[in-house]
């Protein structure tokens, strides 16, 4: 699935510069490998996620920095080095299904979870390329579809992401023909806001924490700052990606450092299953950015996308590439709201979608073993067991005492504080 023979022009264009105009209809190859390959960096964070309350390193990675690509099995791993981990924390209480803890009295930690990781392509790789490709990759959630419903959707106003003076923010902004009031008195459906849960996630810390006494959004922007000084002589891109609950935190880390961070390089946010993010002037702030553009791979008959509502005052954010998972003739009938969010399905369509009127057909060679991973959406005649990716035993092994214990992580794979 590699995409190592096109020029950094039309590298641009994968990522969005010219908006995505004719590629999406039909789906360029290229688009739909990159597409691909984004989806698989969003699998790795349920993969390598443990859920597992009984180990005392429930809410971690399952595998460390060094071979983390190669243990959850993504393709042309060697092409790819994870640059650092993410953690988040809350300062509010948030539902199991958002933050994971282990009942064990030695846990890891009681106050953060692992939420994903940045990568970079390798030397070899980015030699190959002519360009060093940045991406951010962050984790969904491990429980159903209802985490949502008990999030809370409160619009929160991102004051303290903006700059106080938009002619010196970073990125390159479009110039408009009229400039807004920015005094105190201006109309509250003016002033940027994104739900509450997705920021709160985003910029708490913990001091109690080694993993978190920075926020989320402190390890990103400082990691990024440190990656582009280090390959200052690069050309670089930026690339987030995650689904559901990643999708939503993709977009407003997309935002926050085009607005900060990031001037002058392309910055693409590619999302699966993206419930809304935020409100009409956050988008009319993001969309005033012409290096940052987001596609959001959407499943048309998935109900996740239209949460939390209009209603609420929230509006769709970016491009979309609409999918239907009915279209495969692989895929049960399900009524299970829970497969037409799935990651894997969704994938499953992008490799096979030649349109609303075309018929489904793979371009790109995928297994259909994967969209089982986590779920029983695929035929029963293709036999392949349903959420069959699991940890051996369940992480049981029998110790030198003849008793069955969990198994205690390697090395190189123990949680370690990033700073």
């Amino acid at each position: 699935m590699e995409i190592s023979s096109i020029t950094n022009e039309e590298w641009s264009e994968l990522l969005g510069t010219g908006k995505w105009k004719g590629l999406l209809d039909p789906l360029h190859l290229n688009l739909r490998r990159l597409i691909l390959r984004c989806g698989d960096f969003c699998q790795a964070t349920y993969d390598a996620f443990n859920n597992d309350q009984n180990s005392k390193y429930c809410g971690s990675s399952r595998y460390g920095k060094k071979s983390f690509f190669q243990k959850v099995v993504l393709q042309n791993s060697s092409s790819y080095e994870v640059a650092s981990f993410l953690y988040a924390t809350a300062r509010v209480s948030l539902p199991e299904s958002i933050l994971l803890h282990s009942q064990s009295r030695e846990s890891w930690d009681r106050e953060s979870n692992w939420i994903g990781y940045i990568a970079v392509t390798s030397d070899e790789m980015s030699r190959k390329l002519g360009r060093r490709e940045i991406y951010i990759a962050l984790r969904g959630t491990t429980r159903n579809y209802e985490w949502i419903d008990v999030l809370g959707a409160e619009l929160e106003s991102i004051e303290p992401l903006l700059r106080p003076n938009d002619d010196q923010s970073c990125g390159n902004r479009k110039q408009s023909s009229s400039s807004r009031s920015e005094s105190d008195d201006e109309d509250d459906e003016k002033v940027p806001k994104v739900m509450n849960g997705w920021y709160t996630l985003y910029v708490s810390d913990d001091t109690r924490s080694p993993f978190t006494k920075t926020s989320a959004r402190t390890q990103i922007v400082t990691k990024i700052k440190e990656l582009m000084n280090q390959y200052k002589d690069e050309k670089l891109s930026i690339v987030l990606t995650g689904h559901s609950l990643g999708a939503s935190l993709s977009v407003l880390s997309a935002f926050d450092l085009v607005e900060n961070v990031v001037a002058d390089k392309p910055v693409a946010a590619i999302v699966f299953g993206c419930p809304q993010v935020g409100n009409k002037a956050f988008r009319e702030r993001l969309q005033k950015y012409t290096n940052l553009q987001v596609l959001h791979i959407r499943n048309t008959i998935d109900i996740i996308p239209h949460y939390p509502s209009r209603f609420l005052g929230y509006v769709h954010t970016g491009i979309e590439l609409l999918i239907d998972t009915r279209k495969s003739p692989c895929l049960k009938d399900s009524k299970n709201p829970s497969d037409w969010h799935n990651l894997q399905a969704m994938l499953h369509l992008v490799a096979g979608w030649n349109g609303e009127e075309g018929e489904f057909e793979m371009k790109v060679k995928r297994s259909l073993s994967l969209i089982n991973k986590s779920c029983d959406f695929l035929k029963d005649e293709y036999l392949v067991p349903a959420s069959w990716w699991v940890e051996k035993n369940k992480g049981m092994m029998l110790n030198q005492d003849g008793e069955w214990v969990l198994a205690p992580p390697a090395d190189e794979d123990l949680p370690v504080p990033e700073n």
